[in-house]
């Protein structure tokens, strides 16, 4: 455990990046990312059924910004993360990619400032649906630009769980809550325009220590909040992988084969990189291995 330590570490920079970098205002000028199934991750096991149709929607845990090659700037996709992967395993006949950074359920069926509604791309011929999404209805970006401030005058307590549960509610919990009926929503209308299709619900991977313990200052949170934060994180999945099941959709656990591959390790076992990154990623986002991975849980779920 790292020692918890005022260094008067700043959070400035942080905080510019978790106020914005996920919201879009700029357009895109296609709908999807046009793929051709080639080698790669995951060669295609005989036993596994390749695939026709397959679209693949979400936030920027789909997305994969800041990771090599990005293939859409607007939307910060990259041809590394799960989605490319997994169309490459499943030899995928056609693939839509319109995941984008930032993306609400909202955003699915309304688009995104000029950016297409992703749903337009789900229709009768789709036969894989993949689906990450929540992290930005409850607010994760500014709920860690706001944990990370409020470390920098409690470092040893758990000042972001008592901000969030000053009201006598755990308004966290509260946002989850409020967020089941949209994701369900998403659901049903993705098996109205496909209702051939499989639909898939992958969730967020571990973040912080599943122990609860803490790395001030890699990871700028207060000792007691990181157990909060990871908490917060748990109940985020469990909620997607009730609507999954209530919505007739798989769920795709990806946090339990990332636990020890939280923000916290040392360059090279993390598959989550910290609020300052050393390996291409964005901030408090899966890097390369951490979407290798992704993808390794979707394939080990769905044959």
């Amino acid at each position: 455990m790292a020692t918890t330590r005022n260094t008067g570490l700043r959070t400035v920079g942080w905080r510019t990046w978790l106020g914005g970098a996920l919201a879009l205002t700029t357009s895109l000028t296609a709908p999807g990312t046009a793929f051709a199934a080639s080698p790669g991750f995951g060669a295609h096991p005989a036993e596994h059924r390749s695939v026709g149709n397959y679209v693949a929607l979400g936030d920027s845990y789909a997305s994969g910004p800041g990771i090599a090659d990005q293939t859409d700037a607007v939307c910060a996709r990259s041809d590394q993360a799960y989605p490319a992967l997994v169309a490459r395993a499943r030899q995928a006949t056609s693939f839509s990619n319109v995941t984008c950074s930032g993306a609400t359920t909202a955003h699915l069926t309304q688009g995104q400032g000029t950016v297409a509604p992703q749903l337009d791309a789900v229709g009768p011929a789709t036969d894989l649906v993949t689906l990450t999404i929540g992290g930005n209805d409850i607010g994760f970006s500014r709920i860690l630009g706001t944990c990370a401030q409020l470390s920098t005058t409690d470092v040893t307590g758990s000042p972001c769980r008592t901000f969030y549960g000053s009201s006598g509610t755990d308004q966290l919990a509260l946002n989850i809550e409020q967020t089941t009926p949209k994701v369900s929503a998403v659901l049903a209308d993705i098996q109205q325009r496909a209702p051939q299709a499989r639909v898939v619900v992958v969730g967020y991977p571990d973040l912080l220590p599943d122990d609860g313990f803490g790395c001030f200052p890699t990871v700028p949170f207060a000792a007691g909040d990181f157990a909060y934060l990871r908490d917060t994180e748990k109940r985020l999945n469990a909620m997607l992988a009730r609507a999954a099941r209530r919505g007739h959709a798989t769920y795709v656990d990806t946090y339990t084969s990332s636990i020890g591959h939280d923000m916290c390790q040392a360059a090279g076992t993390r598959w989550v990189e910290p609020l300052t990154p050393q390996a291409p990623a964005a901030p408090a986002h899966p890097n390369a291995a951490g979407q290798a991975a992704m993808a390794a849980a979707i394939e080990r779920r769905v044959c």
